[in-house]
């Protein structure tokens, strides 16, 4: 079992002129009325990480506390500044399965070592307001760290002090706080967490006594701007994409394991945009290496999909419901569709975490760290970015253009329904091509993305009302074979109908605009 928690907060430190360890009267900012010690705890801390430290090296910190009101295992998680998600499990001497899981898709089958132990004295005061609800906790930490992979001499030490906002409190007072701090001679924490700043200085290549000649020398060079490129070359446009939702796909992981809203959705459009990147830009990166990749991103795409799917569609079903008045809406409708719904999701959602944890997935994983580690380039990646992408993201206007015409023209019914979903795939393609493509062609690729974001969109209300038919069909199905009322299934049936075909009239307009020879001139420019 775990507990989760948001956890909002600033680190500071003294900035030479402060006392160590003393905290300054925070009484009278914004609604802080009274600041009340609660005394002082002893933290003991071990941090897990692997040899190679990749929690580290996304932020993600692991560790078993004793001491405090919280002793146990905490796997933090970086939500955003000053924010991260904190799991909890109780303590225990060897990692939990549940919080294991959660960092499988950085560890996989590499082993967790203990990398560093942190001993704090903590002197904790909490901010109250006038009715004495806490606000935040404010602490000043004394820490002694010792690096435990590779073991080394002295330990360091340091006093932190920590901000922490109460459960659901407003991170202006933070805002409101650091004045009287920065006043009272704090500043911020160079380092994230404790465990970065153990990291930096224990480090056993860190010279322990740096000559002041060297020293300067190395400020002064810090200071220099770095050199800048001359240009980005296609290869470095299509890989800086790629990376960004390689890093995606393992970070939402663990969202998706803890069932955080829309994580599901965010790993599969993760997914969907490398495929079709690897597509889009066959030039720059070999077909021979991506496409097998491609096709585990396709099983892994369809697979989240299982889940995603279902939570669309019960929510199309539920709002069309909701429209229907009360006296139409004939037999136990509502309950039938929550039923259906909750019975797919224990089969989707059991089965995605299978999955998650299978060799499969964790396989997947280790070749896209290859993929990144060895590129696979082909000559034209050595190119200036703009005419090679430039290339790629008319190939795929043309290809959406071609699909769009087809469909136009197909007879309506079944015929059409699928000509249109594939112009939908078509016009998706496009919008990952034109959204890679945003830095070697600037702001008229990100107007062109939205402009086939736009036909997107419709296609895809039109292609989610077919899967709602199919939905309403089988729900009246089994409605008529149980005695109910099947009725109200074949009025949203109609109603759907009815969408799909205002859907079908909207498109000829909207894709006269799109396809206006201006948009792609300007891409051009």
């Amino acid at each position: 079992m775990v507990d989760t928690m948001r956890e909002i907060e600033r680190k500071y430190e003294a900035n030479g002129t402060t006392k160590d360890g003393g905290l300054p009267d925070l009484t009278g900012v914004d609604a802080v009325a009274d600041m009340t010690d609660r005394g002082v705890v002893t933290l003991d801390a071990t941090y897990y990480d692997t040899p190679g430290r990749r929690l580290a090296a996304d932020g993600v910190t692991l560790r078993r506390r004793t001491g405090g009101g919280d002793e146990g295992w905490h796997l933090k998680l970086p939500v955003g500044e000053d924010t991260r998600d904190e799991i909890r499990a109780p303590l225990s001497d060897t990692l939990p399965g549940t919080l294991a899981a959660l960092v499988r898709s950085r560890v996989r089958a590499t082993e967790l070592i203990p990398l560093v132990h942190l001993l704090s004295e903590r002197d904790v005061k909490h901010l109250v307001d006038a009715d004495g609800a806490l606000l935040a906790e404010i602490s000043a930490d004394r820490v002694t760290a010792r690096r435990l992979a590779p073991e080394t001499g002295e330990p360091v030490r340091w006093t932190e002090y920590e901000v922490e906002l109460a459960e659901g409190g407003d991170p202006a007072l933070l805002d409101a706080l650091e004045p009287r701090l920065t006043a009272a001679g704090l500043r911020r924490s160079a380092a994230p967490s404790k465990l970065a700043r153990a990291l930096a200085e224990t480090d056993p290549a860190r010279s322990a006594k740096e000559p002041a000649q060297e020293k300067s020398a190395r400020k002064k060079s810090a200071k220099k701007p770095a050199k800048k490129p001359a240009g980005d070359t296609a290869g470095d446009v299509v890989l800086g994409y790629v990376r960004r939702q390689i890093t995606a796909i393992v970070a939402l992981d663990p969202a998706v394991r803890l069932d955080t809203p829309d994580s599901v959705h965010r790993m599969r459009v993760a997914t969907r945009r490398l495929r079709s990147v690897f597509r889009s830009y066959r030039k720059v990166l070999d077909r021979a290496v991506t496409d097998p990749i491609g096709a585990e991103l396709k099983w892994l795409a369809a697979e989240l999909g299982v889940d995603r799917d279902r939570e669309v569609l019960t929510a199309r079903l539920a709002e069309r419901l909701a429209e229907v008045p009360v006296e139409l809406r004939l037999g136990p409708v509502a309950a039938r569709l929550r039923i259906w719904s909750e019975a797919r999701r224990q089969g989707s959602r059991g089965r995605l975490l299978e999955v998650l944890d299978g060799e499969r997935h964790l396989a997947l994983l280790d070749r896209l760290d290859g993929l990144l580690a060895d590129p696979p380039l082909r000559p034209a990646a050595a190119r200036p970015a703009g005419e090679v992408i430039l290339d790629a993201v008319l190939r795929d206007y043309g290809r959406l253009a071609e699909r769009v015409e087809a469909a136009l023209h197909a007879p309506a019914g079944h015929e059409r329904d699928l000509t249109l979903h594939e112009a939908r795939k078509a016009a998706k393609r496009a919008r990952y091509a034109a959204e890679a493509a945003r830095p070697a062609l600037g702001k008229p690729a990100k107007r062109f993305r939205k402009l086939m974001t736009g036909v997107q969109e419709l296609l895809g209300d039109h292609q989610d009302g077919v899967v709602a038919r199919e939905a309403l069909r089988e729900l009246g199905v089994q409605s008529h074979a149980a005695g109910e009322s099947a009725f109200t299934y074949g009025l949203l049936y109609g109603r759907e109908e009815a969408l799909a075909a205002a859907r079908e009239r909207e498109l000829p307009e909207l894709w006269a605009e799109v396809s206006r020879p201006a948009h792609r001139a300007a891409l051009r420019r």
